[in-house]
């Protein structure tokens, strides 16, 4: 068998996913499930040919490639380096509400396996000179002569990771963040025909990979009966951010009715958010849908609570989820940093009787103000960096 026609044959192992499917004999999911296979393809193309020699940020998963449950809120970025080098990180921190590095054994690139977070680098914590740049340091040793931060580099690293998260989408400044080997000299080269051959193997066979894990979730959520209802996880060493509450299950919405989300808030927490997924786990469109809400988006009520109407159509209230076409999907909340993590409650209601669940001063939001919402949501996650 000809190179070429064994990485299709690798491409191809993706429809053993197939039987990963509720109904593998649904039309509408099969093709969704097969898009999500040229996703996790485009995706990968992001991290195949990392070099960590030398190394850059990319964003993997965004408003186009939203799998794995992408939050809507965080700006990605990841790089790819080796644990026995030294890198020298440096930009500006911008005013998002957090910038957040975790530095890994293990990840979702193409070439990487999966493996825990060692540290996570808060960029609160970095020093800034008279220009509000900042300098920080990766090596397994601190030079004698450095002055600025420097984390420790154990040999097993071989990623990074960026969050950086956001209330306001589209407004102030997002950080920018440059990432260069420093041990080595600067001498590009050309990649020989064994180790493009190598990387292009691992591509072809990487949506089985990343499909495989979205896919697998689901029917994992599926096989627990989370209907309508909320595990608790944390996530570590799985590509979540370390110490936070992740509160996760599935929606099923039915005819007339709507799911009602009901939670306290922690005393005190850093970021929060809550988001609408589909049955292949990929979030559901951010831009052009309220599919998502965070702690600065979201309406509180005055008894401190926080609810909000997951559903098809517009209940006309300020905590509206969209669910788009979907009957089913997968939900998530996440508290970051915060005192406790409460945990939400789910429950359906009649569409017709809505208001007797929900505060008497609940605003109502008419399909014009609704209208404008949109459009300018629309904007501000344009305004975003996203690539």
């Amino acid at each position: 068998m000809s190179s070429w026609n064994q990485k299709i044959v690798s491409f191809e192992e993706t429809s053993k996913l197939l039987s990963l499917l509720a109904d593998p004999q649904d039309p509408l999911m099969t093709v969704n499930a097969e898009r999500l296979f040229f996703q996790t393809l485009a995706s990968g193309w992001f991290t195949a040919f990392a070099d960590p020699d030398f190394p850059d940020f990319v964003p993997a998963v965004n408003t186009h490639l939203n799998c794995i449950g992408t939050n809507p809120d965080f700006v990605y970025g990841t790089a790819s380096i080796d644990g026995n080098g030294s890198y020298l990180v440096t930009g500006e921190r911008g005013d998002a509400l957090f910038v957040l590095m975790d530095v890994n054994a293990g990840g979702l690139g193409v070439m990487e396996e999966l493996g825990p977070s060692l540290q996570t680098v808060d960029f609160d914590n970095l020093a800034l000179d008279k220009d509000g740049q900042f300098s920080l340091l990766l090596s397994a040793d601190k030079p004698e002569d450095w002055e600025g931060d420097w984390q420790q580099l154990d040999p097993s690293v071989c990623s990074l990771t960026i969050r950086q998260a956001s209330y306001d989408w589209g407004k102030g400044c997002e950080a920018r963040i440059a990432i260069e080997r420093i041990d080595k000299a600067h001498k590009p080269r050309r990649w020989s025909s064994e180790e493009i051959e190598l990387r292009l193997n691992a591509l072809a066979s990487y949506p089985t990979r990343l499909s495989g894990m979205a896919m697998n979730f689901i029917k994992a959520q599926r096989e627990k009966e989370l209907w309508n209802a909320l595990e608790h996880d944390d996530w570590a060493g799985k590509g979540g951010v370390q110490g936070q509450h992740y509160y996760q299950g599935l929606f099923r919405l039915e005819p007339g009715k709507v799911l009602l989300l009901e939670t306290e808030l922690p005393n005190s927490v850093r970021y929060w958010n809550v988001q609408l997924s589909d049955m292949l786990w990929n979030s559901i469109d951010w831009m052009n849908r309220q599919s998502s809400l965070n702690g600065g988006q979201a309406h509180i009520d005055k008894d401190g609570k926080f609810r909000a109407v997951i559903s098809q159509d517009d209940p006309g209230v300020p905590n509206w989820l969209d669910a788009a076409d979907n009957s089913e999907g997968a939900v998530m909340l996440r508290w970051t940093e915060a005192s406790s993590g409460p945990e939400p409650q789910l429950r359906l209601v009649d569409m017709n009787k809505l208001e007797r669940h929900l505060p008497r001063d609940t605003p109502v939001i008419q399909p014009g103000k609704r209208e404008m919402q949109l459009r300018e949501r629309r904007r501000s996650v344009q305004l975003r960096r996203r690539w």
